[in-house]
């Protein structure tokens, strides 16, 4: 997998995600949308956005973990949160910091606010393709 981030775009953003990845890869992985529940399905972080994402982060790490899969090979996130406002940026991506540390997978990413996800007390939801080398 080559990441690409071209000098002709910004590079304020290349920090956690990156605006072009490139693969020739025929291995794919798709991790359905995680969101903030336990192994049991109870809620984790009721009206609480960093602990919401530190259990979405936690489930899509453990989705990796069942196909042996490193989070560097994640190629592309969607992020989905309810309500955004440019404060939850950050909240969001230290907790994604939290889970992965310096495996942290700068993907190609797409940060979506919306107005509701499928079930009303979720806050964050996100998906991934992972690509194995």
């Amino acid at each position: 997998m080559e990441i690409v981030n071209p000098k002709t775009l910004t590079d304020q953003v290349t920090s956690v995600i990156s605006h072009v990845v490139v693969t020739t890869a025929s291995k794919l992985a798709f991790i359905s949308g995680q969101v903030a529940v336990d192994e049991t399905g109870a809620l984790v972080g009721s009206r609480d956005y960093y602990a919401q994402a530190i259990q979405v982060f936690t489930n899509l790490k453990y989705a990796l973990e069942a196909v042996r899969a490193d989070p560097l090979y994640i190629a592309k996130m969607n992020i989905f949160v309810v309500n955004h406002h440019p404060e939850l940026i950050s909240i969001i991506f230290d907790a994604g910091f939290h889970v992965f540390g310096s495996n942290w997978p700068k993907t190609a990413s797409t940060y979506i606010g919306v107005q509701a996800l499928a079930d009303p007390e979720w806050l964050i939801e996100i998906d991934a393709i992972v690509i194995f080398p």
